[in-house]
This record gives C-alpha cells, structure tokens and sequence, in this order.
C-alpha cells in the first residue's frame, strides 16, 4: 500500500480529487497518510479532516530560517515512511534534500502543457492569464516528476483543453482543473501505485 503524503496551500480541490478516487476505487493500492499545508485555516487541512485523514500545518514562518523548516519538512516526510509526495498547489519551494531523498517520487500538477508557461512565477491565475494573453487555442494540465529545476522534472501525464473565444483567466482555470488537473492526477498516482511508472534517460515509461 502506497502511503502518501499530500502537500498544499490553499482551497485543496486536487486534494478532494484524489481523497474522491481513492474512495471510488479508481485509485487503488494507496492511501493519504497525512495532508500538510504552509497556510494555517486554508479549507484544504478541513478537506482532509472531513475524510479522517491526519492534518498538520508546517509554516516557513514559524521557523527560524529556512534551513530549519526544510529540515523539519523532509524529517517528517521521511519518519512517516512516506513512499510518494503529492503536491496539490503547493506554494513553497521543495526543500533540496526532500528532493535528493525522493528522486521521482514527488509528483506535481502544473496548469499548462509544459513546456509552454511553465517555470519561475507560472502558478495559479498567471499560467492562465499568459495562455490567453498568448491566443493559444488549446491549454491543459501536467503531472510531472519534481526535480531540482522549476517544472522541469520528467512528464507523466498531460491532457488537453480547448480555449473557449470568451474563456476569462477563471473560467479557463475552472475548465482545466475540471477536465484535466482533477483527472491526470489521480491517473499518475494510480500508475505509481501499481508500479507501471519507470523513469529511463528522464523519460516516463508507463508500463
């Protein structure tokens, strides 16, 4: 059984697509272990409290550098015998050593197809507003390994979503995380689960 830990900073609607998944069945082989945000009271902690699933809050800010939260961070991971971490807009860099320890085994949802608008300052709101800034006729989700780079980690699902002519930035980022982020998450995690993910040359091979 696959012990996951989910990472967040916010409202947690990829984590409820992955707590609903996991219920019905179309993610097996897994369970969330515990759900972490940096943000005390974001309604992501009491999505995992209404599905029983153990919540902390981990903040940089209370801490008294960074070092010392990247330490805390990667300890708890780590003491829990985490196997896979999850993160579900999490707004905080990876710590490096949480990344040396996981080496694909920390999975990420980006709302574009990368490589496009992707990377340094491309989160929320922005990737959507670059997208129809650009007049891109088709956007979508990632989910991807993480690595030491910005959106750079190996690829493991993308899935597409056409721009509507009157799409707003929130009504383009609502159609992607419907049709997309909510569905390739859960497809990658189940994929993991059952060992049918392998990374060759920094590819994904899905078995």
């Amino acid at each position: 059984m696959l012990k996951i830990a989910v990472l967040v900073s916010g409202g947690g609607t990829n984590l409820q697509a992955i707590i609903d998944a996991i219920e019905a069945g179309t993610i097996t082989n897994a369970q969330i272990d515990v759900v972490i945000s940096n943000n005390p009271g974001v309604y992501a902690l009491e999505r995992a409290k209404n599905a029983g699933i153990e919540a902390m809050c981990l903040s940089p800010k209370e801490f008294e550098s960074r070092e010392i939260f990247n330490d805390v961070l990667t300890k708890t991971i780590i003491d829990r015998g985490i196997d896979l971490v999850v993160l579900a807009g999490f707004l905080v860099i990876i710590p490096p050593q949480l990344i040396k320890a996981y080496k694909n085994r920390i999975i990420n949802i980006h709302p574009s197809l990368i490589p496009s608008f992707c990377g340094t300052g491309f989160y929320g709101l922005k990737v959507h507003e670059e997208a129809l800034k650009r007049g891109v006729k088709v956007t979508g989700a990632t989910c991807h390994f993480v690595d030491e780079g910005t959106d750079t980690g190996p690829i493991i699902l993308q899935k597409a979503v056409c721009v509507e002519p009157d799409d707003t930035p929130k009504s383009l980022q609502q159609r992607v995380m419907e049709q997309a982020e909510w569905k390739i998450m859960p497809q990658a995690i189940d994929l993991i689960a059952n060992d049918r993910i392998e990374v060759v040359d920094g590819r994904v091979v899905i078995k």
